[in-house]
């Protein structure tokens, strides 16, 4: 059983024996079934069902000679429309499963963004007719929680949004010109790190960490698709869970300048989610690919 299917609302499916029924119903109800073939012998399945606003449970595996489906391992979405990056986009196999990681380095970000491909079949169809690498190409970034907390927003002066807006496009472009090798470009970005690690170190005696920090994203724990995450809400809608009935938030979130859609059981949420507030926590990131037509 998948760890996060408690975010899209299966929070009481723990055990092998409650969750294959559920998997049993994902491919019986399926409404979006893709096929393709893997290494030209094997028949590839994936099953999705929704059972929420964009939110459901995905079924792999792979068809036998008699074509049976024989089932490989499942795992819960949640996809959202929202455009996170345009940058280019490599992808590479896990080595247990036949699925993949997505690795994007986007310059608003700061580090290199990995995350769980969540649409590998049209992936595997682009590698298998050579259409790869596929130019203006985009990502829609996705998380779900398992534990979040509502943290109040940061007041703001309009003299301090201007200048930070300045500040992030001035760092955007000498982390540009270092990825070129520019020293110079290094050397900036160096003293300005220690600047402001200096700046918070004596500042964070007398003030709470998120009076100073308005927004991050950051690798959490050891697998590399996991972040601890604080961004600002733009949107929030509460929905439920049409088998189990339970309720579940999905919000959008602005992170470093980079939108990021999350899903998360009301359960679990700390706080109450509004426009303007900020959400803490850490997330499983997923990540589409949009090919263009």
């Amino acid at each position: 059983m998948h760890k996060y299917l408690r975010a899209v609302g299966f929070s009481g499916f723990k055990s092998r024996e409650i969750t294959q029924p559920l998997i049993d119903i994902t491919i019986k109800n399926s409404k979006e079934r893709f096929f393709t073939t893997y290494d030209n012998d094997i028949l590839l399945a994936e099953y999705s069902t929704y059972f929420g606003p964009a939110m459901g449970i995905t079924v792999c595996g792979e068809m036998d000679k008699e074509d049976k489906f024989v089932y490989h391992y499942s795992y819960p979405f949640f996809r959202a429309d929202n455009i996170s990056s345009t940058e280019k986009i490599t992808v590479e196999r896990h080595a247990a499963t036949i699925s993949y990681a997505g690795i994007c380095e986007d310059e608003r970000v700061g580090i290199t963004i990995i995350f769980y491909l969540a649409n590998k079949i049209p992936y595997i169809i682009k590698k298998n007719t050579d259409s790869l690498p596929s130019s203006d190409t985009k990502l829609s970034l996705t998380g779900l929680s398992l534990e979040g907390t509502i943290v109040m927003p940061l007041l703001k002066k309009p003299d301090e949004v201007i200048k930070a807006k300045e500040n992030k496009k001035t760092r955007e472009k000498l982390m540009e010109a270092a990825r070129k090798g520019d020293e110079n470009a290094m050397e900036s970005l160096t003293l300005n790190d220690m600047d402001m690690y200096s700046q918070i170190s004596r500042k964070i005696k007398n003030y709470d960490l998120f009076t100073l920090v308005d927004t991050y994203f950051m690798p959490y724990g050891v697998e590399c698709d996991q972040y601890s995450v604080l961004g600002e809400i733009v949107s929030c809608r509460l929905v439920k869970n049409v088998l189990t009935e339970e309720e579940v938030y999905q919000m959008m979130l602005l992170c470093n300048e980079v939108k990021i859609a999350i899903c998360i059981n009301k359960g679990d949420l700390l706080g109450e989610p509004e426009v303007g507030r900020r959400f803490k926590g850490n997330i499983w990131l997923q990540g589409t690919i949009i090919y263009p037509e």
